[in-house]
């Protein structure tokens, strides 16, 4: 069965036992008698619907980083966008950084599964780099707790850049420009991993997102967002129960989760945090991403298997529950993976449905066009 295939079943699976549950039907709302209760200060905005367990942290703005450009000036910065942007990190110096996390493609690079050295593709979707900087761990399965440490896996695999970490500084060494750049960064023109791994994330931790129309409307724009924007926005509050999950500035909980992608005993499995704890009650859980710039950042998933937010908002409203296992199954298979409880069927409404994809778009921030460096030639 082709990857496709499988992506059609799951989708129309998804959207099949929805409309058997509950039919769509189209309900009018008034918009702006909803948005009313949100043109205010969010402290006094509803609160949201979330379940007793989760610690959940209201929506926060985020700002322009007024300094943007003088950050980009100092020489680890200078040096890390450099090594970003350049080929030479591969083994066959044909593969950057950059081939797998574009700035024109929201730090992504819009395909499914990443695509590396020798066109091996990867198991997992290549996430954003968006804000990286705040997040606590790396990788769909969390198994880096450092940005540096998680630069090794993408140089080293051997489907991504396939480059020995060992040998690539005297790669670079070769390099007058690169003695020099390091020179200017460390004071010193030898030249590490370490050092490269340094500036390779001092680099990564300036990129972050633009103020979207939601920035914008919390900071009490409240035209900055129209009313179907805020309906949805209450809907992912209260009826959805998005808040579960994603909350705070950067709209994560940082935690893992299993939503019922597994594709347990079956061509694409992936076992997502246990292949990292061993753990059978981690079968199947991956990192809960952020949803600002989705605009930018398609396809979704951490097997890439989604591009159209209402078929998401569609397979979320259906539960995912018609993938567990029966109780026999379980006991006889400790590792079957079960969905995550807080994921449960919605029973939203087309508008509603419609709603929450428009909230999400508002989400994304301003479009910027990162220039690419000069990279160093021998």
């Amino acid at each position: 069965m082709k990857f496709s295939d499988v992506k059609l079943i799951m989708f129309v699976g998804g959207i099949s036992l929805f409309c058997m549950q509950h039919t769509l039907q189209k309900h009018n709302v008034d918009y702006g008698e909803v948005a009313v209760r949100y043109k205010k200060p969010l402290q006094y905005w509803p609160k949201p619907t979330v379940d007793a367990e989760i610690n959940w942290k209201e929506f926060e703005a985020i700002e322009w980083d007024s300094n943007y450009y003088e950050t980009q000036e100092l020489p680890e910065v200078i040096l890390g966008k450099k090594l970003f942007f350049d080929p030479k990190l591969s083994s066959s110096s044909q593969i950057s950084c950059s081939s797998c996390h574009n700035p024109e493609l929201g730090w992504a690079d819009g395909q499914e599964v990443a695509l590396g050295n020798d066109h091996l593709q990867g198991k997992r979707n290549t996430q954003s780099l968006f804000n990286i900087a705040e997040r606590t761990s790396y990788f769909w399965d969390g198994r880096a707790i450092t940005l540096e440490k998680q630069l090794v896996g993408p140089i080293s695999a051997h489907n991504e850049m396939n480059m020995n970490p060992d040998k690539l500084a005297g790669k670079l060494s070769r390099v007058k420009e690169y003695r020099t750049l390091f020179k200017e960064a460390y004071q010193s023109e030898k030249i590490t991993f370490d050092k490269i791994a340094r500036a390779l994330a001092a680099f990564q931790k300036t990129i972050r997102s633009q103020p979207s129309k939601l920035d914008k409307f919390i900071n009490g724009d409240y035209k900055a967002m129209n009313d179907k924007e805020i309906y949805g926005m209450h809907v992912f509050r209260t009826k959805a129960k998005c808040m579960n999950c994603h909350y705070g500035k950067y709209l994560t909980d940082e935690s893992f989760h299993n939503i019922g992608l597994t594709y347990y005993k079956r061509e694409y499995e992936d076992l997502g945090l246990y292949h990292i704890t061993g753990k059978p009650d981690d079968v199947g859980k991956f990192k809960t991403p952020s949803l600002r710039d989705l605009d930018y950042t398609a396809p979704w998933m951490h097997n890439g298997l989604m591009d159209d937010m209402h078929g998401i908002v569609s397979l979320y409203n259906s539960g995912m529950q018609m993938i567990n296992p029966t109780p026999e199954e379980k006991k006889a298979d400790p590792n079957f993976p079960v969905t995550d409880p807080l994921v449960k069927p919605l029973k939203l409404n087309e508008q509603e449905i419609d709603a929450i994809v428009a909230f999400l778009k508002a989400m994304s921030g301003s479009y910027y066009k990162m220039p690419r460096p000069d990279i160093p030639r021998k």
